[in-house]
């Protein structure tokens, strides 16, 4: 199973009886899963429905969900508003009588705001319930196109970021073999530095200069951090093959390489391994990038 990413678009569009409708979900990078649901007046019973789907097929990602629903027109009912019309005649009288004008039109009276009102028809309770199940059975399609579209762009993801791995794990390798680690050359530079230390005060003792031979041959010492990488490069490996959301394991992760990389540029005692380090953190850089999309 393949990684995921973050990012993904699907639409799907339906007709059922005299309603036609469409579904469009938008997903970006997000920290958690964020639902921005859009939903026409009169079919607020759906959120419930819609969120629970979504949560049973996303784990990540700031997802736009949209709904448009458009009935035909002819089946749009005309009603006559009895009140409103019996207002309006009484006024229309009262202001003949007072002002001696003539009697108002019946076509200006149901031009009245509110006298003639268009609405659909009330549905029964099972027109709803049929309508709800074609709706969220769209809503499902929509999400497997969404889930497709995410798979199809983390599978493109996962081949980048194993590459990035690799070549992590080579330049880890490389600064293992740096000529400046071996240890003939690690014991030349630690005697000419307690030799210009002995020349800078011929006072210190000899267990001085051991703790300060120590502590040089400490500072030089990069081997716990290539075998910090290494180890996360591990890791890495293992959460991509487990097939499970990795996106926030997988950029602790990145985090911990570059605390590494930072390490051993800090304690690099020659341009060879000052030159590694700096890939590595510009490969790493690059890592963290990608696992961001991942869900």
């Amino acid at each position: 199973m393949t990684l995921q990413s973050m990012t993904g678009f699907a639409r799907t569009d339906g007709v059922h009886g005299d309603t036609s409708w469409f579904w469009e979900i938008r997903s970006v990078n997000g920290r958690s899963l964020d639902l921005r649901l859009r939903l026409p007046s009169g079919l607020e019973r759906l959120e419930t429905p819609v969120r629970a789907q979504c949560q049973e097929r996303l784990a990540r990602g700031n997802c736009t969900v949209t709904l448009g629903v458009k009935r035909e027109s002819g089946q749009m009912e005309i009603r006559l508003n009895e009140t409103a019309l019996a207002q309006a005649l009484a006024v229309a009288k009262r202001a003949k009588d007072i002002a001696g004008l003539k009697p108002a039109r019946l076509d200006t009276l149901l031009g009245m705001r509110g006298v003639v009102e268009t609405a659909e028809p009330e549905e029964s309770e099972e027109a709803q319930a049929a309508l709800t199940h074609a709706l969220l059975a769209g809503l499902s399609a929509a999400l497997d196109q969404l889930v497709a579209a995410r798979t199809a762009e983390g599978e493109r993801l996962q081949d980048v970021i194993e590459k990035q791995l690799q070549s992590i794990g080579e330049l880890v390798a490389k600064a293992a073999d740096a000529v400046a680690r071996q240890p003939e050359l690690l014991a030349g530079r630690l005697r000419e530095q307690i030799a210009r230390l002995g020349e800078a005060g011929a006072a210190l003792d000899p267990e001085r200069l051991h703790q300060e031979a120590l502590l040089l041959a400490a500072k030089a010492d990069i081997q716990e951090e290539l075998d910090r990488l290494r180890a996360h490069v591990g890791a890495a490996k293992e959460l991509i093959a487990s097939g499970q959301p990795a996106g926030r394991k997988l950029e602790f992760l990145a985090q911990e390489f570059n605390r590494e990389a930072n390490t051993t540029c800090s304690k690099a005692s020659d341009i060879e391994l000052s030159r590694i380090g700096l890939e590595l953190k510009s490969v790493i850089d690059q890592l963290r990038e990608q696992v961001a999309n991942i869900e």
